[in-house]
């Protein structure tokens, strides 16, 4: 069990509320948001549905992380192709993250899709510079979080 929880960035969780670009990309997220209640000053949560919240904000995330930055670019970080770097980030997190916005195409349109690839590139650069999935793992549901909250919950 512990081969498989290291495998996929879940046998520790490093103490990365210490790392300057941790932090810096916490701040990142909140001038984001900031941004966007500036540009779309009408966005606002009609109405607040916890379960709606705990999908949006947790699970997915969860579940987006285990399967993205936990399965499938742990599997391609093995490959010494994936090794590789381009603009110094990993193949690995390249792929990973053009995926991650192909499924995005699903259920948002083109362009919040394609916005996707740059927390995706970052979530990734996390994951392999600490490791770890846990670091990914708290943006996403922290950007996730800051996103619904600013532009509203889908009802």
């Amino acid at each position: 069990m512990r081969a498989i929880l290291a495998e996929i960035g879940l046998d520790h969780c490093p103490n990365f509320f210490r790392d300057g670009q941790f932090l810096a990309a916490l701040a990142a997220g909140g001038l984001f948001w900031l941004a966007l209640a500036f540009i779309f000053p009408n966005a606002r949560p009609a109405q607040f549905y916890l379960g709606i919240f705990f999908s949006l904000c947790v699970l997915q995330p969860f579940m987006e992380e285990l399967i993205f930055r936990g399965a499938l670019q742990g599997e391609l970080l093995r490959r010494v192709w994936g090794q590789q770097k381009i603009i110094g980030l990993s193949v690995a997190n390249w792929a990973t993250s053009l995926a991650f916005v192909a499924l995005h195409f699903i259920a948002h349109p083109p362009l919040w899709a394609v916005a996707v690839l740059a927390p995706s590139l970052l979530f990734g650069h996390f994951r392999e510079r600490l490791r770890s999935l846990y670091p990914p793992l708290a943006l996403h549901i922290y950007y996730n979080t800051g996103y619904f909250l600013t532009t509203g919950f889908p009802t």
